[in-house]
């Protein structure tokens, strides 16, 4: 197979599946009506709720979504074959994540775009409520810090990332300044995208610099700086820092992706990966699990991601201009994403499969293998880096791309620098997930503690959110700072995917409320069937043969009590959900709609 007919095939189905299934949702499902003012108009104060151009919501969704599950995910999933983590995608994705996303913006949205836990505590009760926020917070800390471990790996003593990712911050900031007292974007965007070019171009001459030594810092010093900028980004008006930065990044992004795109379409590689591999039962070098559930778990957030109903009920539900925009910008935005991680997967099988696992395994495993590298060393000549056991995907990804367009003669001679534009890509593509993320965590802190401290529940309030910013930050800075990967990175997939769980148990229950006919809850009711047993076998799997078993390398009490506790929380939730639609079945739908209007009029 040629990596063209999966580019075509995908681009296809998700056209139709946005056409059709995306329509049916805003129309029949969830009954968008356009003659009610969105959060951004009814409570505008010029710092969180801001009415804001839909493509400029669109970029700032899709950049804060788009970490790196979806660079990453697909990449290690190749381990079981290509086709096991294809259908995934693309399945997943439509039936899964972009209903998710939709619903739970939608579910935010009518509540005044309150986080998913007050919409749980209004939609479910108090105690379901209670242990969603806890969930949320345990969940939203941990990703934060697993995000940042992947950007500390491409900053490290790499002053060229770190001048051109750190210079995104003062374009974005004019960029906003600009745009709001002139309101002309595209000047400000064409502005801002071509000084973000230009500082990636001269960044690679900051190499031998006095500047370049003054840019090079090691792990332990970007694990403070990481959270000192996440900490602005969470305070600032949304408009000043947050969204333009991000709105630009999304150029960057789709950018490189769309150059992927046309560059397999001249190249057309070959597929060097078989269908499905040996590995499907387990035991492979990766992904020491069974391709279910862990297909679904590792590909994470290019499919359904729990970590996209933070910012579906934080940001986003704040900054949406008209209702209609939900359709673009949460659906439309995870179909996107979905192209990232099929492209992110084709990266990885066109590959040879002995230079994929010599690159994503250690040493010790690859030797286990019996495997002999075929290309490995000719790309490491001409990215000028040592490839071995650079495990985690990213390496993967850029080494990938480069293999892919030196099939282009001229390309040979600039493979080390688009090679390191690459990573560059991936640290941008991951820091506008950890600015939103923290501004959603502070979000979280604020409902949260704020039932216990009345002046810190207050938005509107700068000392609160300061305050609140400042706890999330140094939260999950402490754990980037004292941890590592491997102690932080395992606990995210199980716990994202739980999150995915619980947002979908909050959209099937508005829908119950709001639909005309109750069937329209089975959009999602069956994601969350799947998910919810994958979450549960995978974890149980963790926790059984990794987390608690002393013989194994990722023995950690720690990260076993913290699943347990996770995937009881999951339980209760759920079962307060049974008992909550058992109740609501029971009255006629027409009363319930009436009800459910009379809620939020």
């Amino acid at each position: 197979m040629n990596a063209v007919t999966i580019v075509v095939g995908t681009l296809c189905i998700l056209a139709i599946a946005y056409r059709l299934y995306g329509t049916f949702m805003t129309v029949k499902v969830l009954k968008i009506d356009e003659s009610r003012q969105t959060p951004a108009h009814k409570l505008e104060d010029g710092q969180n709720y801001v009415p804001t151009n839909k493509w400029v919501a669109f970029g700032h969704h899709f950049a804060a979504i788009a970490a790196a599950g979806p660079l990453v995910g697909p990449i290690l999933a190749a381990q079981f074959g290509y086709l096991p983590g294809l259908i995934w995608l693309l399945v997943g994705a439509v039936i899964g994540g972009a209903v998710h996303d939709m619903v739970v913006l939608f579910a935010s949205m009518r509540r005044d775009g309150k986080s998913l836990s007050e919409v749980a505590k209004d939609e479910l009760g108090p105690v379901a409520g209670f242990l969603t926020g806890l969930a949320m917070l345990f969940i939203i800390i941990i990703t934060m810090a697993g995000l940042s471990m992947v950007v500390l790996g491409a900053l490290e003593r790499n002053p060229w990332g770190t001048f051109a990712v750190g210079m995104t911050i003062p374009i974005a900031m004019g960029v906003g300044l600009y745009y709001k007292k002139t309101g002309n974007l595209k000047l400000a965007t064409t502005v801002g995208f071509l000084l973000i070019m230009f500082c990636v171009a001269i960044g690679h001459y900051l190499n031998g610099t006095w500047l370049g030594e003054l840019l090079t810092f090691e792990k332990s010093t970007l694990a403070i700086i990481l959270p000192v900028y996440a900490f602005f980004a969470a305070a600032l008006p949304v408009w000043l820092l947050l969204a333009p930065r991000d709105y630009l990044s999304t150029f960057m992004k789709i950018g490189v992706f769309g150059g992927l795109i046309v560059g397999v379409f001249f190249v057309n590689p070959t597929v060097q990966f078989p269908a499905i591999t040996e590995f499907v039962h387990g035991g492979g070098p990766i992904v020491a699990g069974p391709v279910w559930p862990f297909i679904s778990i590792t590909i994470a957030c290019g499919a359904i991601s729990g970590f996209h109903a933070f910012i579906s009920s934080g940001t986003t539900p704040k900054m949406l201009d008209h209702w209609r925009d939900i359709k673009p910008v949460a659906f439309g935005s995870m179909l996107v994403e979905c192209v990232v991680g099929v492209m992110a997967l084709i990266a990885a099988i066109s590959m040879q499969p002995a230079d994929y696992f010599a690159i994503n395994s250690t040493p010790e495993a690859f030797n286990k293998l019996g495997m002999e590298t075929v290309y490995l060393n000719e790309l490491e000549q001409q990215v000028q880096q040592d490839l071995n056991g650079r495990t985690g995907g990213a390496v993967t990804l850029a080494a990938g791309m480069t293999y892919i367009f030196t099939e282009f003669p001229f390309f040979q001679k600039i493979a080390a620098y688009f090679y390191q534009f690459i990573i560059l890509f991936e640290a941008v593509f991951i820091l506008t997930a950890i600015d939103a993320g923290t501004r959603v965590a502070r979000y979280l802190i604020q409902d949260f503690l704020g039932d216990f401290i009345k002046p810190l529940k207050r938005t509107d309030s700068i000392p609160a959110n300061i305050i609140a910013s400042a706890i999330a930050s140094f939260c999950w800075g402490y754990l980037l700072f004292s941890g590592d990967i491997s102690s932080i990175w395992v606990l995210f997939g199980v716990s994202n995917q739980l999150m995915a769980s619980v947002g979908l148990i909050i959209g099937a229950t508005v829908i119950l409320k709001i639909a005309n006919k109750r069937k329209y809850i089975l959009t999602c009711l069956i994601p969350l069937a799947y998910i919810f047993a994958t979450v549960m076998v995978g974890g149980y799997w963790m926790i059984a043969n990794v987390y608690l078993n002393p013989g194994s390398a990722g023995f950690s009490m720690v990260n076993g009590i913290i699943s347990i506790v996770m995937l009881i929380l999951g339980v209760v939730i759920l079962l307060a959900a049974i008992k909550k639609w058992s109740e609501l079945w029971k009255i006629p739908q027409a009363e319930l709609v009436q009800r459910s209007e009379a809620e939020i009029a």
